[in-house]
């Protein structure tokens, strides 16, 4: 999934003809690596970023013994797979702009990449059925056997996307034939076509997660209502209590769900080989970006894992002897 940074350069030409007293090894050198500029700055920026904030994020939850409820398993992988993503952005810049390019360099980091893609976004789509499973059966989630479960989910999961993002670099790719590319080279247009296509499942899964999310927790605003006797305002009742804070929380986090998964599944699925690079990098720069957006939008906003973190850092202000509860709303 790498395009070259002499993309966005336009050519100039200024009708001079090269010395040829010029060093001959300076010549190949300026033409073998090409050139800093502020996209790979922004690259390397934006990877060591996301690499340092998912880092925190998955040290806290294995760090602590108390986060093991399946949520924070699936937070874990989710941050995880968001740490691998930037860790191939900072391997892209290096490779790009630090070395003479290679196609194995190429490979290396489009696999990263797509399995680090693959893993973050099954990770959401875990977390939003755990939300759910947590409203629709809340006296037995959370148990021992729901945490083995999830974590043989989350095997599953990674298995699966390390033998899909090890396609490009067992073969399937289209360095021998440029024919073939997509939009994203070295990705063949099969390949991505499939990858897109099965983003876009996932995406409309844990669309509908979310919507029986809502169902479930107006249904439980309604039961409140009735208990506490408030039949004539139960219908107010459950608006206030399914919507207010919680509810624009949701849209938020679906918001920036599918803003940054949607434009590059559509535009895999549409594009080719001849398509302008601005339009591949306008789509894909959203999709590694959620994995800046991620943890502040799941991880650090849960309040165990906020506690957690204030506690490493101030432990004489913050006692360690308060109890972690089972979160919902993470």
């Amino acid at each position: 999934m790498i395009l070259n940074s002499t993309d966005f350069e336009w050519e100039e030409s200024s009708g001079a003809i090269p010395s040829l007293s010029m060093d001959q090894s300076n010549l190949s050198l300026t033409s073998e690596v090409p050139p800093l500029s502020v996209w790979g700055v922004g690259l390397c920026v934006s990877g060591t970023l996301i690499a340092a904030e998912n880092t925190v994020v998955v040290t806290t939850i294995l760090a602590s013994p108390s986060l093991r409820a399946p949520v924070f398993l699936l937070l874990a992988s989710l941050g995880l797979a968001d740490l691998l993503a930037g860790v191939a952005l900072i391997l892209h810049f290096l490779f790009s702009f630090c070395m003479e390019p290679k196609d194995w360099s190429e490979l290396v980091t489009s696999g990263l990449l797509v399995t680090s893609l693959i893993a973050s976004l099954c990770s959401l789509m875990g977390v939003a059925l755990d939300r759910y499973l947590s409203l629709s059966h809340a006296l037995t989630y959370g148990s021992s056997q729901s945490r083995q479960r999830a974590a043989v989910m989350l095997l599953l999961v990674w298995v699966g996307a390390c033998a899909i993002g090890a396609g490009p670099t067992l073969g399937w790719h289209c360095l021998d034939d440029l024919t073939s590319c997509s939009v994203a080279r070295p990705l063949t247009r099969t390949y991505l076509s499939l990858l897109c296509g099965g983003f876009l499942v996932v995406v409309m899964i844990t669309l509908q997660l979310y919507v029986g999310i809502c169902r479930v927790a107006r249904r439980h605003a309604h039961a409140i209502a009735t208990q506490r006797h408030f039949l004539p305002t139960s219908q107010s009742y459950a608006s206030k209590h399914s919507g207010g804070k919680g509810f624009s929380r949701l849209i938020l986090v679906l918001g920036v769900f599918v803003g940054c998964w949607m434009p590059f599944s559509l535009w895999g699925l549409l594009g080719d080989a001849s398509s302008p690079p601005l339009y591949t990098y306008a789509t894909l720069v959203p999709a590694a970006g959620s994995s800046l957006l991620n943890p502040l939008l799941y991880s650090l906003r849960n309040r165990d894992i906020r506690k957690v973190l204030l506690q490493a850092c101030c432990p004489l202000k913050y006692s360690r002897n308060t109890q972690i509860h089972q979160p919902t709303d993470v």
